[in-house]
């Protein structure tokens, strides 16, 4: 976590937590100390007090009866709905940017397609799952749709927390790369409709083997 410079601190603690949570710098379940995180951003407690108000007025986060706030844990329902809509929301966002995206752009995403399977060999999981994400949002931005990319910014917001999961699962890693090189060569040919199958086929492969695994580890509220 960087350190905040001294600018518009309230907007910027919401954005840098709810980065943390898109990223998977929070775990599902794990407790938000005001104090702790203003020390870690370099900032006072009041804009992260108000940062935290207002993911929880999202429903990114949760209060306790106990006045503590949470990342809050998934229910079985929850998460397979959540699946859906991203499956339906990214699907869509990768299609309609398969024709808008620049050479250069494309050019990023295949550097960065190199990146994750060189973690991947490396067992680097944190490094894999941080070029994940930039992955799948360099393609979604070239949708040109951006209350679409907030949509799916949101969803990811929800889901990231138990994204790393997916590292700790043997029978995931070997073809955690499967989709995303098909998508690149869907991207190649600038077919949108391929582009948007693969995506789907993407994200319901690592739903799959998630929620395979959640029950085990309780990482799921009843």
């Amino acid at each position: 976590m960087l350190k905040l410079e001294h600018q518009t601190l309230n907007d910027r603690a919401y954005g840098a937590l709810k980065q943390e949570l898109i990223s998977g710098g929070f775990s599902p379940g794990q407790t938000l100390v005001i104090r702790k995180l203003a020390e870690t951003f370099g900032i006072s407690t009041t804009p992260i007090r108000e940062a935290l108000q207002r993911l929880i007025a999202e429903r990114l986060l949760e209060m306790q009866n106990n006045r503590s706030v949470i990342v809050p844990l998934l229910s079985a329902p929850a998460f397979e709905e959540l699946t859906r809509i991203r499956i339906a929301v990214e699907g869509l966002a990768g299609e309609m940017a398969a024709t808008r995206m620049s050479e250069s752009g494309l050019a990023d995403i295949q550097a960065t397609l190199a990146g994750m399977q060189r973690a991947i060999e490396a067992g680097d999981a944190r490094a894999y799952l941080s070029l994940n994400e930039a992955f799948h949002f360099a393609i979604y931005q070239h949708a040109g749709a951006p209350i679409l990319l907030n949509m799916i910014r949101d969803l990811w917001g929800r889901v990231g927390p138990y994204l790393k999961l997916l590292m700790q699962a043997d029978r995931y890693i070997p073809h955690s790369n499967d989709a995303h090189r098909k998508i690149v060569a869907a991207l190649e040919q600038r077919s949108g409709p391929t582009v948007r199958i693969f995506i789907e086929e993407d994200i319901a492969m690592a739903a799959a083997v998630l929620s395979a695994n959640l029950d085990a580890a309780k990482l799921l509220s009843a």
